[in-house]
């Protein structure tokens, strides 16, 4: 495998380690388009029987009359039919949020008017809608639509609740057909049993820090892990 392209003052050896990743890199692109192929045929899963009850409410707004009851069923618009719904670590318990979620959901929202071209996307958490709103309009979180389960049992029926109440990151996607709402995917890679050395990486896809990281020479770190600030 090799490329046109060249580096001026770039070394023999270079070149041919280079050419080498590159191989490594079309071998990926491939498997990661041959795993979502995978995806995107799996089977309809179960059919969700309970249609869970949110409380919903703006990171732009504060007044406790702009808060509403949403079912998940409300949660797909119109001529859109897949939901991405994604498990905030942020559990009435906690004090503070899940700082790896905030620094994912730092770039979800940015990317939330995109996705909302093709699918319907939103984030829950276990506390109440007026602690979700409130840390949510100091990130500046303005994209993302922001659910309280802490009136059902979603967290917990879909595995971003522990038995012992701890909060879990896990991805969910519903789908709804024929009128009913199917259990499509989850991030179930954090799940499966652990490899030594490796972290589960079940979000890897959708969260750019790692991702970036993996691009430069000091790699992600054995010891990073994202603040909630860096003042």
């Amino acid at each position: 495998m090799s490329t046109t392209m060249r580096i001026a003052g770039e070394s023999s050896e270079y070149r041919a380690a280079r050419e080498a990743l590159l191989e490594a890199e079309v071998d990926l692109r491939r498997r990661l388009e041959r795993v979502a192929e995978l995806r995107r045929k799996l089977p309809l899963g179960a059919e969700v029987v309970e249609d869970y009850v949110f409380q919903e409410g703006a990171a732009d707004l504060d007044d406790a009359r702009t808060v509403r009851t949403v079912r998940l069923s409300e949660l797909f618009a119109p001529g859109k039919n897949s939901l991405v719904l994604y498990s905030f670590m942020y559990g009435p318990a906690m004090e503070k949020p899940c700082p790896m979620c905030t620094a994912m959901l730092d770039s979800l929202n940015g990317a939330a008017p995109h996705a909302a071209q093709r699918i319907n996307l939103a984030v829950a958490a276990r506390s109440p809608i007026e602690r979700i709103r409130a840390f949510a309009r100091a990130r500046g979180w303005r994209n993302l639509r922001l659910l309280s389960s802490s009136a059902s049992s979603y967290n917990r029926d879909y595995h971003g609740e522990a038995p012992d109440g701890s909060q879990l990151p896990v991805l969910n996607v519903f789908v709804k057909r024929g009128g009913a709402i199917h259990h499509y995917y989850a991030t179930e890679l954090l799940f499966a049993d652990p490899e030594v050395g490796q972290h589960p990486r079940h979000l890897d896809l959708i969260f750019p820090l790692w991702n970036l990281f993996d691009l430069a020479p000091e790699g992600r770190g054995a010891d990073f892990f994202p603040r909630l600030d860096y003042d």
